[in-house]
This record gives C-alpha cells, sequence and structure tokens, in this order.
C-alpha cells in the first residue's frame, strides 16, 4: 500500500478512536499503530512500523488534516476534520468506515457506522453520501460482475478499487498525490518551501522527542 493509504488509515482511526473510545482520545503514535494493524473493522489488514505512522502523522499536519496535542508523557495527535476541510460528525463518521473498511454498499455502511453515528434510517444515511457526493469526497461505484449491490467509495486517494475483483486495467491512473478533494490540483511547483512550516515541523519533532524522554525518565524514577 502506497503512502496515500497509510495516511488514510491513520486519519480514520483518528476519527473512529474519538468515537469509541474518547477516554484514550487524542492517540499515541504508539496507540495509532496498533488502532492502524488491529485485526478487526479493517480492510486490508496492514503492519505499519513506527516510521510508517511518523511519516503519514508529517503529510497529514502539512495539510492541516491533523494536529499535535500536548500529552503529560507522550505526544498525542487529534484530528481536524471539523475545522478542514468543516465535515460535520455525521459526514466524519461515514468517511471513516470507507477508509478503514473499503468501498461499501448502503446496508453494509449502515451496520458498520453505528458504532461511531447511529442513522434513523437508511434515507437519512443516503443523505449524507449524497452531500459527500457533491463535495467529491465520495462516490457511488458502478457494479461490477458478480455484485448485487452498487458500493460507496471514498475518493481521498488513488487506492479506490477492490484490488479482489476489480480488473487491472479497469480503472483510470489517478495522481499520486493526495489534494484535498474540496480544492483543484495545482500544477507542479519547484519553489522551496516554506521554512516557517520546516520549523514548527522541527519543533512538533523536538517535543514528541522530549516527552519520550520524561516518559522514559519517569518510568526509571518509579513514578
Amino acid at each position: 500500500m502506497d503512502a496515500d493509504a497509510a495516511e488514510l488509515r491513520v486519519l480514520g482511526c483518528l476519527i473512529e478512536k474519538q468515537r469509541t473510545t474518547p477516554d484514550v482520545y487524542p492517540l499515541s503514535p504508539n496507540g495509532l499503530r496498533a488502532a492502524c494493524n488491529q485485526s478487526t473493522n479493517r480492510d486490508p489488514i496492514v503492519a505499519y512500523d513506527d516510521d510508517t505512522i511518523r511519516d503519514a502523522l508529517h503529510r497529514l499536519g502539512r495539510r492541516g488534516w491533523t494536529r499535535l496535542a500536548s500529552g503529560a508523557r507522550a505526544a498525542k495527535y487529534r484530528h481536524l476534520l471539523d475545522e478542514k476541510p468543516g465535515l460535520a460528525r455525521d459526514e466524519q463518521a461515514v468517511l471513516a468506515v470507507l477508509m478503514l473498511r473499503g468501498p461499501q454498499t448502503l446496508g453494509e455502511l449502515r451496520t458498520r457506522v453505528e458504532r461511531m453515528q447511529p442513522f434513523a434510517d437508511a434515507a437519512e444515511l443516503q443523505s449524507v453520501l449524497d452531500r459527500l457526493a457533491e463535495r467529491e469526497f465520495a462516490a457511488l461505484q458502478p457494479r461490477r460482475p458478480g455484485q448485487k449491490e452498487q458500493r460507496y467509495a471514498h475518493l481521498l486517494s488513488s487506492d479506490l478499487d477492490d484490488e479482489e475483483d476489480a480488473p487491472r486495467d479497469s480503472a483510470p491512473a489517478r495522481a499520486a498525490t493526495w489534494t484535498p478533494p474540496s480544492q483543484p490540483a495545482q500544477p507542479p511547483s519547484h519553489a522551496p518551501e516554506d521554512p516557517l512550516a520546516e520549523r514548527v515541523d522541527r519543533l512538533e519533532a523536538d517535543l514528541a522527542a522530549l516527552a519520550k524522554q520524561v516518559a522514559e525518565l519517569r518510568a526509571a524514577l518509579g513514578e
């Protein structure tokens, strides 16, 4: 799976754990790794290491979709989807299930999203999917051979196809870079990166390292 998939798995886990285990949210990198690699409610199953999680958090932070939250013993992270791109709670929940479980029918979505966001009926869920489709965050896929129902998929990465039953040459090529769907893709630029953003990244990394050292020191002192 490519970098986009790792970012979306991390983002989906942040939304899920915020709703299902709010007492441990925001999540530490270790908590995120465990959430990403769990064998339940995930498709596909992955085995991300610490570097993969840190890299995904770094890229998500640069896009303004996650933020470092201060923690007493370790650095923790939260998502910012309510601020950017400004998604409602029900929209976040539906997207999270699509990011964590792949394309799904309306019935599958309604069952699986219940833990995070209950819907009164299928029509209420359909309304949320319609809003996401209007903003190009999700779309109804064409029915494939052997499928009785069409499936909904998110539009946040190039990995939209179900690899088990999708022909290799059936999907058009997509750009490798994930551009937020509410904004048009920009042409490549050779301008240097924002030095202020780089400084913020370094400070966040230093803070995370310091928090780890403090936690190790407290453990050594028996606190």
